[in-house]
């Protein structure tokens, strides 16, 4: 067990450092024994300049290869049983079947991009044949680095999505493991570095960084070698890796979820006809996982007479019981980020009973003017805080909607005439966020092909990826174009034959026939 709170460094085990921290128990409000090393600059030298080696030969595996990897990785995290469970537990408190159903979609993602990269057609290809002859497609940018999640331990973690799309793309990983989960971590580590060996990858396709500060996150970003950063966290967190990295004499792209109030507009027709079931279904999804969650709805917006909606969202409140926070950090973060909004004008609404160490739901309130006049309103606060924004009319709904900053999602609530009589909303919110939501709730972030998890800034950066859904994949890619080039010398995806029979725009036709 001494070998848990060192790095990974392919497989290496190193422990050079002297500072430690431990992860903290939130069912039990208490720190845990087990004591991590924080990576020295050294450690994150080594694991980056290892994952550049490693490039040079994972770049030039196949795609059923890296299909092979992708799967032994998923089988090896289940193989880990309910030990994972049970450590992902104890760090952040979250309950074992919400834990359960987070490895099953883990294990997912790294199958679905398996499935996609050994179909092909993902590289894009695209054949021009004449004066001259052009082909194009998409190829691994080379070592990335991936910042994991304190809200999800599995999936937005050290085998989730980012992960899983880096390798399928062909870029080895170094990830950087969150403090709040780092025995969880070392434990998925465990099981991709498990399914490298058995599937005769190089070492170096993966490494592990441990640490609670911003030294080893920024010694990535800065390093040389790294092509690419994917980050899910704070605001601040993301804006200072995209600013170091922006900064570098080769700038580098950092991919940063940074979350959203994920605005929802309740349209007056729906508030009148089903505004008690709807205040049951928002604080439902507003405090589904203690709020913890980047698409957690914290601003809703109704036009006109909403009293009755409102003492509803009242009596629902009352009825919440506080849940624990994943650090005290982030429980700290959540009291101070509830008294600004009391500063800055916000009125209580309701609250629900407290408990030493724990954090309750509370529901606030301001008319448009008030957030208007106050755009610091409008920013994240990371837990189950709701803020009612009432309109005098839609037209001032509209007048709300235009003043957002970019957005993970954004969600209309109203009857079909409701919805037909204003379209209008709907494309104005369409350049707003990412993923428009009618009549539902945006928690619950579904993995599949034509998912969008990013948004316009300061959501995420840039906003033209996702970091869910096998779309992902583009993140970890760039374009590169072949012209005039012996058949032989192409890639396999680019040749006349097509022998893996993939989807191809050739001459502007999409086929997948061979090309004579």
């Amino acid at each position: 067990m001494q070998d848990i709170g060192l790095q990974m460094i392919g497989n290496r085990m190193s422990g050079e450092g002297s500072k430690t921290f431990r992860a903290w128990a939130p069912a039990q409000q208490e720190w845990l024994p087990q004591e991590f090393r924080e990576a020295t600059g050294g450690e994150t030298d080594a694991a980056v300049l290892l994952a550049a080696k490693a490039f040079n030969v994972y770049k030039k595996t196949t795609a059923a290869e890296r299909a092979v990897f992708l799967r032994a990785i998923a089988a090896s995290l289940e193989a880990l049983g309910d030990v994972l469970l049970q450590t992902a537990s104890a760090e952040t408190g979250l309950p074992l079947p919400r834990l359960q159903g987070e490895r099953e979609r883990t294990c997912n993602q790294l199958r679905l991009f398996a499935g996609v990269i050994e179909e092909g057609s993902w590289v894009n290809a695209r054949i021009d044949r004449g004066t001259p002859d052009v082909r194009q497609m998409q190829i691994p940018l080379g070592p990335v680095a991936v910042f994991g999640a304190s809200n999800f331990p599995l999936a937005f973690s050290v085998a989730g999505g980012d992960t899983a799309a880096a390798l399928a793309a062909g870029c080895p990983v170094v990830c950087k493991a969150h403090p709040a989960h780092p025995h969880t971590s070392h434990l998925a580590a465990t099981a991709i570095l498990k399914a490298a060996q058995e599937t005769h990858m190089p070492e170096g396709v993966f490494s592990l960084l441990q640490g609670a500060t911003i030294e080893t996150g920024q010694a990535l970003a800065r390093h040389p070698q790294l092509r690419a950063i994917a980050f899910t966290g704070s605001f601040a967190g993301g804006k200072a890796l995209f600013e170091t990295a922006s900064s570098r004499p080769v700038p580098i792209p950092v991919y940063a979820e940074m979350g959203s109030v994920n605005p929802v507009f309740v349209l007056p027709g729906v508030l009148q006809e089903n505004g008690e079931a709807l205040a049951a279904q928002y604080l439902q999804s507003l405090t589904q996982g203690v709020g913890q969650f980047c698409t957690n709805p914290g601003v809703l917006i109704t036009a006109g007479n909403a009293d009755s909606f409102k003492a509803a969202l009242q009596r629902g409140t009352d009825t919440l019981s506080p849940g624990c926070m994943l650090t005290p950090g982030i429980l700290s973060a959540y009291q101070k980020g509830l008294l600004h909004l009391h500063t800055l004008g916000a009125r209580a609404l309701a609250k629900a009973p407290e408990a030493p160490g724990k954090a309750a739901a509370v529901l606030l309130q301001a008319d448009l003017q008030q957030v208007m006049d106050n755009p610091g309103m409008l920013h994240e606060v990371f837990g189950p805080a709701g803020l009612i924004v009432s309109t005098g009319n839609v037209e001032e709904m509209y007048a709300f909607a235009e003043q957002l900053e970019g957005q993970l999602t954004a969600t209309i609530h109203g009857t079909p005439a409701d919805l037909e009589a204003n379209a209008d909303l709907i494309d104005i919110l369409r350049e707003k966020a990412g993923r428009l939501l009618v009549n539902g709730f945006p928690t619950g972030v579904a993995v599949n092909h034509a998912m969008v998890h990013g948004g316009p800034w300061p959501a995420t950066t840039p906003a033209a990826g996702t970091s869910v859904g096998t779309g992902a994949i583009y993140r970890f890619t760039r374009p590169v174009c072949f012209q005039d080039f012996p058949e032989g010398l192409l890639p396999e995806q680019l040749r006349n034959e097509n022998p893996h029979n993939i989807w191809r725009l050739a001459n502007g036709q999409w086929t997948h026939d061979a090309l004579t």
